[in-house]
C-alpha cells in the first residue's frame, strides 16, 4: 500500500478542489447524479442487511462498499466538494472563485438529489410489488427512519434542532477524512481501506449524511411514512447540508490545508 506524505495528498485535495470548479455542468451532473444513485443503493442494501439480520454492525461494515465505489469510479458528492472545492479558492488558483464554488455545490446537490431520488423511486416499486401491497419489512423500516430523524427531532425544539446539526457535523467529519484517506495512497486495495473506517463510523453511528438522506426520506414518504415532505426538508436535509459544510471544511479541508498546505514559519531557538 504505496502512502504518500500529508504535504503531498493535501496538495492533490487542492488540485482536485480546482478540476471540481473548472469542471462542465455536463460532467458534473452525469458524476453527481450516479453518485447520488450508487450511494442511495448502497444505503438500501445497508438497511436490508440490518433488517434481515438484525444486526446493525452488520449493515455499517457492509454500507461503506457503495462509497468506495462510487470514488474509485469518479463520481462526486456533495459531502465531498464541500470539502475539496474552497480550497482551489483558499490558495488562489486560476478561475477558482466562490461563485464557482456555489455553482459547483448547487450542480452536484441537485444531481446528487435526482441519483437518489430514482433509486428511492426503483426500491418503493420493488419494496411494495409497483405499489400493489403494503411494503415490505425493509419498507416500514425506512418508514419508521423518516419518522424519527425528522419528527423525533421536532419534538425536542431547538435542542433536537441543535442535535441534528451535530450530527451532520460528525457525519461529513468521517465521510470527507474517508475522501482524503482514499488520495493517501496509490493503490486500489490501499484507497479501500481508507475509506472504509470512517464511513462505517458514521453510518453506525447514525448521524446525518445529506445524500444518504436525499434517499432514506423520499423512500419513507412514497411507502407511507407520518411525516411531511416539510417536515423532511425542515427538520433534517437542509439542517444537514448547513452541518454537512461546517464538518467538512472546518475539521477536515481548512484544517489540513492550514497544516500541512501552508504550514507556519518553524519556530526560532534563541
Amino acid at each position: 500500500m504505496a502512502y504518500l506524505a500529508p504535504a503531498e495528498f493535501v496538495t492533490k485535495m487542492v488540485d482536485s478542489g480546482e478540476s471540481k470548479l473548472l469542471m462542465s455542468t455536463r460532467d458534473t451532473l452525469i458524476r453527481s447524479y450516479m453518485a447520488g444513485a450508487i450511494l442511495a443503493l448502497s444505503a438500501a442494501f445497508a438497511v436490508s442487511v440490518t433488517v434481515n439480520t438484525g444486526n446493525a454492525l452488520a449493515g455499517a461494515i457492509l454500507f461503506p462498499v457503495g462509497f468506495i465505489l462510487l470514488y474509485l469510479l469518479g463520481f462526486d458528492l456533495l459531502t465531498g466538494v464541500f470539502t475539496l472545492a474552497p480550497l482551489a479558492v483558499f490558495d488562489k488558483r486560476p478561475g477558482a472563485t466562490w461563485a464557482g464554488v456555489m455553482r459547483n455545490w448547487g450542480l452536484v446537490f441537485c444531481g446528487n438529489f435526482a441519483g437518489a431520488l430514482t433509486v428511492a423511486l426503483f426500491m418503493s416499486i420493488i419494496f411494495t410489488f409497483g405499489f400493489t401491497e403494503a411494503p415490505s419489512a425493509v419498507g416500514e423500516k425506512l418508514g419508521h427512519i423518516g419518522e424519527g430523524r425528522t419528527l423525533g427531532y421536532a419534538a425536542h425544539g431547538a435542542a433536537g434542532m441543535l442535535t441534528l446539526f451535530i450530527r451532520a457535523v460528525m457525519c461529513n467529519w468521517m465521510v470527507s477524512t474517508g475522501v482524503v484517506a482514499a488520495m493517501m495512497s496509490t493503490t486500489v486495495s490501499g484507497k479501500a481501506i481508507g475509506m472504509w473506517m470512517p464511513v462505517m463510523v458514521f453510518f453506525y453511528m447514525g448521524f446525518e449524511h445529506s445524500i444518504v438522506n436525499m434517499f432514506l426520506f423520499p423512500t419513507g414518504l412514497m411507502l407511507g411514512g407520518k411525516f411531511t415532505l416539510l417536515d423532511y426538508l425542515i427538520w433534517n436535509e437542509l439542517p444537514t447540508v448547513l452541518g454537512n459544510v461546517v464538518g467538512g471544511l472546518t475539521f477536515v479541508g481548512a484544517t489540513l490545508y492550514s497544516t500541512h498546505y501552508k504550514t507556519a514559519p518553524k519556530r526560532k531557538v534563541a
